[in-house]
């Protein structure tokens, strides 16, 4: 089974070639530019390789509904030019075979809930915190959908006391994402994420911020497993900060020893590392080819 994984983002496409065991074989990485170019660029690559079937993992909003006359489209990005971009339609007119089609982060949750650190639970959020914030939910082997598709990193989360940052989404100013992602720690800080050294106080601010966000989502989906992955999440110093922040936060209210013993196999790294995305839109092409 020769598959075509795409991981669409919003400052680079990363194209692979891959097996039905998530094995990625061939790998190439492009630079997000206007859609024609890149989409243009996409279009050789597979015609190159000739797959069976490809997975477009995509950076969004996007719609998911196949009996909507948009499905497939990039809809109200904030990324200049890529907003009602038809991503599906442009590939699939250029290589007829079965897509699957789905969020960047759904994708990395079936990636992992296949061959990664997901492996083995009935209920997968994958959470990536970097570039922006998105969340994936995987439930019995399902990625959840619904009236459109979950946007986790748009929450809106209590402030850190004295807090004078303003955020940095250009839609909802204070939410996760505009508080916590890659770009809101540069321009809190004055530099990126990377630069910050192992004891800064951005770590313990970051994690005031996703443990927020995790009570939210474990009171309201309850997943099995949460896995946190992203550019942010490379600092490993914020995992126990984070379970610790998640124990405090939900003070006892649920009794389960994931939380109250901040095991470090309930909130953890991706198994798959940095592919948790292109193996999961090979996973997406599997499935669209089983189908």
């Amino acid at each position: 089974m020769k598959l075509c994984g795409i991981e669409a983002g919003g400052t680079k496409f990363v194209l692979g070639i891959g097996d039905e065991n998530g094995n990625i074989l061939i790998r190439e990485s492009i630079p997000t530019l206007d859609p024609e170019t890149t989409l243009e660029a996409v279009s050789r690559f597979i015609l190159k390789h000739r797959p069976d079937a490809v997975g477009i993992a995509s950076f969004g909003p996007v719609d998911l509904n196949p009996d909507s006359p948009t499905y497939g489209e990039i809809t109200s990005t904030p990324k200049p030019h890529w907003a009602n971009t038809p991503i599906l339609r442009y590939l699939s007119s250029r290589y007829d075979v079965p897509y699957g089609f789905d969020t960047d982060v759904n994708a990395a949750a079936v990636g992992e809930s296949l061959w990664g650190n997901g492996r083995g639970v009935d209920s997968l959020l994958y959470l990536t915190v970097g570039t922006g914030i998105g969340g994936g939910l995987v439930i019995n082997g399902q990625t959840v959908h619904g009236l459109l598709h979950p946007e986790m990193g748009h929450i809106l989360l209590q402030p850190y006391p004295g807090e004078t940052f303003l955020g940095v989404c250009p839609f909802h100013k204070g939410c996760f994402e505009g508080l916590a992602s890659g770009p809101a720690i540069e321009r809190r800080w004055g530099t990126p994420a990377a630069n910050l050294s192992f004891d800064h106080p951005a770590w313990d601010l970051q994690a005031f911020y996703i443990g927020q966000a995790l009570m939210s989502y474990i009171l309201t989906v309850s997943p099995q497993r949460i896995i946190l992955g992203g550019g942010v999440m490379h600092q490993e110093q914020l995992f126990p900060k984070i379970r610790g922040r998640v124990k405090t936060l939900l003070n006892g209210y649920l009794q389960h020893p994931s939380i109250l013993k901040q095991r470090d196999d309930y909130i953890m790294a991706p198994g798959l590392g940095d592919d948790a995305g292109l193996c999961g839109a090979l996973a997406l092409a599997m499935r669209a080819l089983e189908r």
